[in-house]
């Protein structure tokens, strides 16, 4: 297992909602390398329930949408944007719950297309929501001249 640092961390105007640790208002996710996959813990807050409760929908397509593009910069070596998403809300996610735990990997890459699968799991390890989402990739030259992506190297601290 590997820590994956945040680059953009200190970047003038970085403020992103699902993975920046300085917005107040933000999920504020952080991942690891295992194998494959990257994976995110993460601890559900109260005031983003939809019903009485229970993680809003969107919520929790964020978070799957947040570690699949995670999973573009370090495993692709690039960035890339959401071109699809196919999620599957299988149980609740509940605000009660202690923590979250998301998984995601590489399912299959078309010329410039990433297909990835991620995974939700509650606490209790019980699958609660499935995506398979579709990332249009760009090229590593414009990724690192004009998108901000720091490089593969700058996501590890060893």
């Amino acid at each position: 297992m590997r820590k994956i640092r945040n680059p953009f961390k200190g970047l003038e105007g970085y403020n992103c909602f699902g993975c920046s640790p300085d917005n107040p208002s933000g999920l504020k996710l952080s991942f690891v390398e295992e194998g494959e996959e990257l994976v995110s813990v993460w601890t559900p807050k109260n005031f983003l329930q939809g019903y009485h409760n229970v993680l809003h929908g969107g919520i929790q397509a964020t978070l799957m949408d947040e570690i699949a593009s995670w999973l573009v910069y370090v495993k692709l070596d690039t960035s890339g944007v959401t071109s699809s998403m196919n999620v599957r809300y299988l149980k609740p996610v509940y605000v009660t719950d202690t923590w979250l735990t998301l998984r995601a990997s590489v399912k299959g890459l078309r010329r410039n297309l990433a297909d990835i699968e991620v995974s939700l799991f509650d606490s209790s390890q019980n699958l609660c929501a499935h995506a398979l989402i579709t990332y249009f990739t760009f090229s590593k030259e414009k990724s690192l001249d004009r998108l901000y992506s720091p490089g593969h190297e700058e996501f590890f601290e060893d």
